[in-house]
């Protein structure tokens, strides 16, 4: 029997050399495919893509892999970094990990592998797939056996024809098993951090480099009832629920607590702050979202307890979809949500089954 190929992204970290392995292991013909989406002042300081690489290609010679390096920085730019920088200059936070796993990881990587001869792709996500066992012919996109790891979150955007492609090898391990295994089978990224920062532009300093795109517009600071506190740099450097670099400290009030972004005023070019993370005006009882996109390709039910996350660091919170339109869906919860913002995704699950989700247009 034929072994099947598997195509698997190997980014130079520790989760993918992981994947790898396993599927070595597995016994599949395993290929390795480094994936460079940026050159846009490229440096080793904030985006070490050729130390990546050099990490990738000694674990693929480790585990005995072939490893191939492609460019796909044209479509990165077009389909991920466009929209990113749309969604900030209208006053949004938009998440470009979501975009950038739908379009690059699992679009033009996808592509990619296929013309390589792949029966199947593979990532270090810590998520899983499954054939849907009430409709077989589907796949449901699952929660990671590692809650504190788990990324379903970032790929709620993957269609049916995308997961039936897809193995995530590090579903049912923790991360500590994973690093646990990589200093066990001597891999070189075993001590490697994790990378942070925007999808494979790296960690940087996020105001100067948002800056070289989109003008600066300061303006003013104010509280709800109009008290001018202080100065910010352009809306788009601001999220709701922020607390660090407002540099108002020196101007609390006497009750001390420290200042939180509570809203944007566009048409003034005015950021709105409160103190106190509880103030009211950070909470709402629900939100509406659009750019929907349903795994299953069916509408989830209406009046039904759900779950959802507004970003990826939060629990799940139990939530009703009151409605559905053609592009839109509102969502309310049992218990008031802190700082929904405009721009990030909410995510709808159903136990552990991510039923998909959509972009926040406001809360409500």
């Amino acid at each position: 029997m034929t072994k099947k190929t598997v195509v698997i992204g190997l980014s130079g970290g520790v989760d993918s050399s992981v994947a790898a392995l396993l599927l070595k292991n597995a016994g599949y013909e395993v290929i390795g495919l480094f994936m460079k989406n940026w050159e846009d002042d490229d440096t080793d300081e904030y985006c070490p893509a050729k130390q990546d690489l050099i990490d990738a290609a000694a674990v693929a010679d480790k585990i005995g892999i072939e490893l191939e390096a492609v460019n796909f920085s044209k479509e990165y730019k077009e389909k991920v970094f466009q929209n990113f920088l749309q969604e900030y200059k209208a006053g949004r936070t938009p998440n470009p990990d979501i975009l950038c796993n739908s379009e690059i990881k699992f679009s033009a990587f996808l592509d990619h592998a296929l013309t390589l001869g792949a029966d199947l792709i593979a990532t270090g996500h810590y998520a899983k797939v499954q054939e849907d066992r009430i409709h077989p012919g589907k796949y449901q996109l699952l929660k990671a056996e590692d809650g504190t790891k788990d990324q379903s979150y970032f790929l709620y955007r993957l269609n049916q024809s995308q997961l039936a492609k897809t193995l995530f090898p590090l579903g049912n391990y923790l991360k500590r098993e994973v690093r646990e295994i990589a200093h066990k089978e001597g891999l070189a990224t075993a001590e490697k951090k994790d990378s942070t920062g925007i999808c494979f532009i790296g960690e940087r300093p996020f105001q100067e480099f948002l800056s070289r795109y989109i003008p600066r517009e300061p303006g003013e600071i104010r509280t709800p009832e109009g008290k001018v506190v202080g100065q910010h740099e352009g809306l788009m450097f601001y999220t709701l629920g922020q607390r660090q670099g407002l540099k108002i400290g020196g101007s609390r009030d006497s009750n001390g607590e420290p200042w939180f972004v509570a809203r944007k005023d566009l048409e003034k070019n005015v950021l709105v702050v409160v103190q106190g993370h509880n103030h009211p005006l950070l909470f709402n009882d629900g939100l509406k979202a659009n750019q929907l996109h349903w795994i299953s390709d069916e509408d989830p039910m209406t009046n039904w307890v759900y779950a959802s996350k507004t970003r990826y660091r939060q629990p799940d919170a139990p939530c009703e979809i009151d409605k559905i339109d053609r592009d839109e869906v509102e969502i309310r919860f049992g218990q008031q949500q802190w700082a929904i913002t405009p721009g990030q995704s909410a995510v709808v699950y159903e136990s552990n089954v991510c039923l998909g989700g959509g972009i926040i247009t406001s809360a409500i």
